[in-house]
C-alpha cells in the first residue's frame, strides 16, 4: 500500500528523530533557550541520556523504527512473534538508552509474562508505525498491524488508540485529504478524553509553539504528547518551520515530531527535506 511513498515517508521520520536528536528530553526552559545548538543542521545531544550519540545519530526512537524497516524489508506480512524475537535479539546487544517500555518488555520477555508489552503511556511507539505500510496490502490490514506492533511494547488502551487514530489520519492524508478536515472527522469516533486531547490542540494553532507544548505537558506521556502533535499538524505546513519550532520547546521532541512529520509528509515531496539533515549515520 502505497509503496511509491513508504521509502520517503521512513526516511522524513528518521531524519524528523536526527533532528530531535540535540534537544530530545531536554526539559529546563533555560537551558532550552540558552545552548549551542545550531537550529539549521544536525546537532550533538544535549541530554545525558543519549551519551555517546553524536549528530547525525538517531534516538533510541529511531533506532527502533530503522529495526522494524529492516526486519521488514524481505517481508510481506507483519508477523509479529516472529518481530518480537528479532526486537528482543536487538535490545540485548543494544547500547543506546533503554526506555521504560523495553526494559519492562525485556523484562516480562524474561520471565515468560504473556502478553509481554509494558503497559506504557508513552507516545513515541506511535511515531514508528511508517514501517508497517510496506506490509500492508489495505487500510484495514495496517491498522491491524499498528496494533499488533503497538502492543508488543506499549500494550495499554491509550497508546493503542492513539497509534489507531494517526494510523487513520496518515491514510486519509495520503489519500489527498486535508489534515485540518480529517482530524475533526476522525475526531468524533474517539471517546471523550481523546476528543477533549484533538480538540484542544486544534483551538491551540494560532497559539505560540514553545508556550503551547510546555503548557501541554512536554513529557512522554501522551496525556499532553497527543495535543502537541495535534498542533503541530494545524499549525504548520512548512517541515523546517514545524521541526526547528518544536525542537526549542524541548521534552519528547522526537515523539511529536516523528509523528506529525510523517502526515505531514504524506502529500509531500522529499525535496522539501533540507539536504544537510540527509546526512544520517545510517542509510535508507
Amino acid at each position: 500500500m502505497y509503496e511509491d511513498k513508504i521509502k520517503d515517508l521512513v526516511l522524513t521520520s528518521l531524519v524528523t528523530d536526527a533532528y530531535c536528536l540535540g534537544t530530545h528530553w531536554i526539559y529546563d526552559e533555560n537551558q532550552l533557550v540558552n545552548n549551542d545548538i545550531r537550529w539549521e543542521e544536525l546537532n550533538n545531544p544535549l541530554a545525558i541520556w543519549h551519551k555517546g550519540k553524536s549528530a547525525g545519530d538517531f534516538t533510541h526512537y529511531g533506532d527502533q523504527t530503522y529495526w522494524l524497516y529492516e526486519f521488514l524489508k524481505d517481508k510481506e506480512s507483519f508477523d509479529e512473534k516472529e518481530y518480537l524475537n528479532f526486537w528482543f535479539k536487538k535490545m540485548k546487544t543494544y547500547t543506546g538508552y533503554i526506555d521504560g517500555a523495553s526494559r519492562n518488555t525485556i523484562l516480562n520477555i524474561e520471565n515468560n509474562v504473556n502478553p509481554s508489552g509494558s503497559d506504557s503511556h508513552d507516545l513515541s511507539i506511535v511515531g514508528r508505525i511508517v514501517p508497517l505500510l510496506k506490509v500492508s496490502k489495505t487500510k484495514e490490514e495496517f491498522l491491524k498491524n499498528v496494533e499488533k506492533f503497538v502492543k508488543l511494547t506499549h500494550n495499554s488502551k491509550e497508546a493503542i488508540q492513539s497509534a489507531d487514530f494517526f494510523a487513520n489520519l496518515l491514510v486519509m492524508v495520503l489519500e489527498k485529504n486535508d489534515i485540518e478536515k480529517s482530524i475533526l472527522q476522525l475526531k468524533n469516533l474517539y471517546d471523550s478524553h481523546f476528543q477533549e486531547m484533538i480538540q484542544k490542540g486544534f483551538d491551540s494553532k494560532n497559539s505560540d509553539t514553545f508556550k503551547t507544548i510546555r503548557t501541554f505537558g512536554p513529557a512522554c506521556d501522551i496525556n499532553g504528547g497527543f495535543s502537541g502533535v495535534i498542533h503541530l499538524l494545524c499549525k504548520y505546513d512548512n517541515l523546517k518551520e514545524m521541526l526547528i519550532s518544536n525542537s526549542k520547546a524541548g521534552g519528547d521532541s522526537s515523539a511529536r515530531a516523528m509523528i506529525a512529520s510523517a502526515i505531514l509528509f504524506a502529500n509531500k515531496d522529499i525535496s522539501e527535506v533540507p539536504k544537510n539533515w540527509l546526512n544520517l549515520k545510517v542509510k535508507i
